[in-house]
Formats: C-alpha cells, structure tokens, sequence
C-alpha cells in the first residue's frame, strides 16, 4: 500500500540514475513524499523522499506512512502548490542525471 506513487510514463526519461531507484518497488497508494508536503514539496524532495523509502522500507514504516497519510488527508495539507491547484510538472533536475538534458 505505501511505495512511490506511479507518475507519468513520459517522465521515465528525465530521471537520473537515483530518481530511478524508485523504481525498485512496486508503485503504491501513498508514500513517503505524500506526507511529507505532497504538491508543496519540489520534485527534488519528492524523489528524495522516494528513494529514503527504498532504502529503508519496512513494515512498520509503512504503518507509519498510513496513519501519516490519514492525517494529511483529514487536515487538508500540502495540497495545492503555490499559484496552482496540483504539482507542476517534471522537467528533469538541470542535467544531474545521465537523461536530463534529453
């Protein structure tokens, strides 16, 4: 239930070498980054968060990860990014990985 949420498959080529590691789990409902500022958070941050998951995914910090995710939900938080009403979207990370200046 809790990994990296999917995103676009048209951003598969403007990840680096460790934004893929993402993808080393399963895609799930929620996840690290979701609680931790989901459309407020940079892309950056967001696929930090992602790879901190793979790195030290566990049970009991996918416990951890619901009841955070319930609590984001019912307080309503980091849900619109600055001037807009979702996340903008990925254009790579300014050449850091192999595949972002494609």
């Amino acid at each position: 239930m809790s990994a990296p949420r999917p995103l676009l498959p048209a951003y598969l080529p403007l990840y680096s070498q460790e934004q893929r590691r993402r993808h080393e789990v399963r895609p799930g409902l929620t996840g690290w980054a979701q609680v931790h500022g989901r459309n407020l958070a940079s892309w950056e941050e967001r696929f930090a968060y992602d790879v901190e998951y793979v790195d030290h995914i566990c049970f009991a910090l996918d416990v951890k990860i619901v009841f955070m995710t319930i609590r984001c939900v019912f307080a309503r938080e980091g849900i619109h990014a600055e001037g807009s009403a979702t996340m903008e979207a990925f254009t790579g990370t300014g050449g850091r990985g192999e595949c972002a200046n494609r």
